[in-house]
């Protein structure tokens, strides 16, 4: 590419206008993002409209996890094989698709279609746009512009479940897709006309076994404990075990043989560059951390706490807003700071928020609920994004792709492993404490089962975000290689 020859990165280049890029990126982003949540409050209203059950409506969002996990590890191979604009307007394309599919769906099964290729874009829009923002911003400037990706990643699922319900009372669930439509085709046509191409395409070779272990490590993984997360399914279910084997033996030959390959899938090599390696163990514990907060929450404040569901929605709203509104300003601090003096400390935050957690009672005022969850939050934009982009900043340009790649593979995984431990540990306990109970039939004492379950779970989590807290103690600011060969001047270090 002609400008890569003057510019190291293309925001550096004057006649080159980083906006159309950037707007394309996002809008496409926002709403295929929105609409991972946008779906989950009308569940039971496709259950009563198609008679299905709850175990095939779940499909909606177990098959939805299960394609990101599966298309995410090769959108490294995508990347270098099609430029940006086939890559964006494709998968964009396909994402219309399905959104217009279930929009007109006359049966379940067809709708299960549509959601699948929204999930097929989704599961390739994200990696592009990381990997855009790679090769066009300098690493000086990547907190901010990660920042802005941090504010659609958590805004969008934030206003999902409010937006939806809204939609669904007022004009129906098809109109979940159908307002969707119009601003993906924007996109598309905005894309079209203004959006570059950028990086390199190598056309490395396609290794189909690569595909296939890939395939089956991160999607049996995904499947078995999406299965084990229903709650009603043990790990000795063979609809559990079955799968996780095939995935953890898959994914095992798949990392044995991406080490051998001259142009492997997916490079697991990046994990060499420590600063990496520090982001995806803080990645893992952030997003277990958050599962444990957005499904386990909503349970105790329901249950014992006999509050309605949209007054637990309600209640959780700001944290999650705020969450979203700092992603840029904590990626503006990233840039300014650097890493260690944001996420040492908020991992303290998060550490001493997840005690709190586990401390919680039937007479716990609302207003703690609500503080400690704004606090995490905050503490959790303060360390999801910032982690992220310094474990970027540290790879060479070359494995980019191999990065995002491995960072969005992370997401579903850890999901569907958090939401199935968590509430494993929570059901479990909470039998316990029913079958040592002396009047497991009392309301009162079903009520502090659930209490007593939801306070391990939180433990665990603290004891999750310790690990962290010793993790994010490492952390230092990455500059990759060929950054620090061409200045004359050492990497600045941070006190």
């Amino acid at each position: 590419m002609e400008n890569n020859k003057t510019f190291e990165f293309l925001a550096e280049d004057p006649d080159f206008n980083v906006k159309p890029v950037m707007i394309s990126l996002i809008i496409g982003a926002f709403f295929a993002i929105l609409n991972e949540t946008l779906l989950n409050i009308a569940l039971t209203t496709l259950m009563e409209r198609f008679s299905v059950t709850p175990a095939t409506v779940q499909w909606m969002a177990t098959g939805f996890m299960l394609v990101m996990g599966i298309l995410t590890p090769i959108s490294a191979l995508l990347l270098q094989s099609y430029t940006t604009r086939q890559m964006f307007l494709g998968t964009m394309t396909i994402f219309t698709i399905g959104t217009v599919i279930c929009a007109i769906a006359p049966t379940f099964t067809i709708l299960l279609g549509g959601r699948l290729l929204q999930a097929v874009g989704t599961g390739l829009l994200i990696p592009i746009i990381f990997n855009t923002f790679l090769l066009v911003f300098p690493p000086e400037r990547r907190g901010s512009v990660m920042g802005m990706i941090g504010l659609v990643i958590m805004f969008a699922p934030a206003i999902g479940p409010t937006l939806s319900g809204l939609i669904v009372e007022h004009l129906g669930w098809r109109y979940l897709f159908i307002t969707v439509i119009p601003f993906a085709l924007f996109s598309i046509g905005f894309g079209y006309k203004f959006l570059k191409n950028v990086g390199e395409v190598t056309k490395p070779k396609v290794d189909i076994p690569s595909i296939i272990l890939s395939t089956l490590g991160f999607g049996g993984i995904v499947l078995g404990f999406s299965f084990a997360g229903e709650g009603d399914m043990g790990y000795l279910n063979p609809n559990v075990f079955l799968p996780l084997i095939i995935g953890v033996i898959s994914l095992i030959y798949f990392v044995f043989r991406q080490l051998k390959l001259e142009e492997p899938l997916l490079d697991v090599r990046v994990l060499q560059y420590p600063m990496f390696t520090i982001a995806v163990v803080l990645f893992i514990i952030i997003i277990m951390a958050m599962f444990s907060s957005e499904i386990i929450l909503p349970m105790y404040m329901q249950g014992p706490l006999g509050l309605s569901a949209a007054t637990a929605g309600l209640i959780l709203l700001p944290g999650s807003l705020l969450n979203g509104i700092m992603s840029p300003v904590m990626g503006k601090l990233f840039d300014k700071f650097g890493p260690r003096k944001l996420i040492i400390p908020a991992s303290f935050v998060l550490t001493g928020v997840m005690f709190t957690f586990s401390t919680i009672g039937l007479t716990t005022p609302i207003w703690i609920i609500i503080g400690s969850y704004v606090l995490l939050m905050l503490s959790i934009s303060a360390i999801m994004m910032p982690a992220q982009t310094n474990g970027l900043n540290g790879l060479p340009k070359h494995l980019y792709p191999h990065g995002t790649a491995i960072m969005n593979t992370l997401q579903p995984v850890s999901g569907a492993i958090g939401v199935s431990v968590f509430i494993s540990i929570m059901t479990n306990r909470q039998q316990t404490y029913l079958d040592e109970a002396s009047n497991p039939t009392n309301a009162e004492t079903i009520s502090q089962s659930l209490v007593s379950g939801v306070g391990l779970v939180y433990l665990v989590a603290f004891g999750l975000t310790i690990v962290g807290l010793i993790v994010a103690l490492f952390i230092r600011k990455a500059v990759p290689e060929e950054r620090r060969d061409q200045s004359e001047q050492p990497a600045v270090n941070e006190s």
